[in-house]
């Protein structure tokens, strides 16, 4: 049913990958505009969506995963160097403890607070810890601190993507875009 293509990803992890990739940079936006704003019942409805596209990406993530382990990536091309191939792969692991770890320490940092998480405005999700003001303040700030390394690594992975694809001319890319042709 889901043939391996050496050179591509399998159809799964495509969609998987665009999906969450739309979802954190939405998320990533909600955030950086949500924060700026006064209190307001827009706000906490924003705070409320932000949540749930967290939990939505960390369990996205576990499937994600799942799939993976099945269905191992295509190998990186024989002529990067080999910087690079361990760069590719150390921020690959990166990107994979930072989907894992940012959606938890905004679930912490609810708890702390003393907001409950209500996925999709059904589902109360149990606080992890209780809530106290000054441990709620250090996780806001590791939050932030993670997105913002999220967003800095997102970046170095796009620029990546397209110096392969618009520099060297390879199929990085148009394994994880297969209506791009190959150069």
């Amino acid at each position: 049913m889901f043939a391996t293509n050496p050179i591509r990803y399998t159809a799964v992890a495509i969609l998987l990958h665009w999906l969450m990739a739309l979802l954190i940079f939405a998320n990533l936006a909600l955030g950086l505009t949500m924060v700026d704003m006064t209190l307001s019942p827009q706000k906490l409805k924003y705070f409320s969506w932000h949540k749930w596209v967290g939990v939505t990406v960390f369990l996205l993530l576990w499937v994600r995963m799942a799939w993976r382990m099945a269905h191992p990536a295509p190998p990186l091309p024989r002529h990067m160097p080999r910087w690079q191939l361990h760069a590719a792969h150390v921020s690959h692991i990166a990107l994979y403890v930072l989907m894992f770890i940012i959606p938890l320490s905004g679930w912490l940092y609810s708890s702390a607070a003393g907001k409950q998480v209500v996925y999709l405005g059904l589902l109360p999700l149990p606080d992890l810890v209780s809530a106290d003001k000054g441990l709620a303040d250090s996780l806001k700030l590791v939050h932030e601190i993670l997105n913002y390394t999220l967003i800095t690594l997102l970046s170095l992975h796009v620029l990546a993507a397209l110096k392969h694809h618009l520099l060297d001319r390879d199929d990085i890319l148009t394994r994880m875009l297969p209506f791009l042709s190959r150069r």
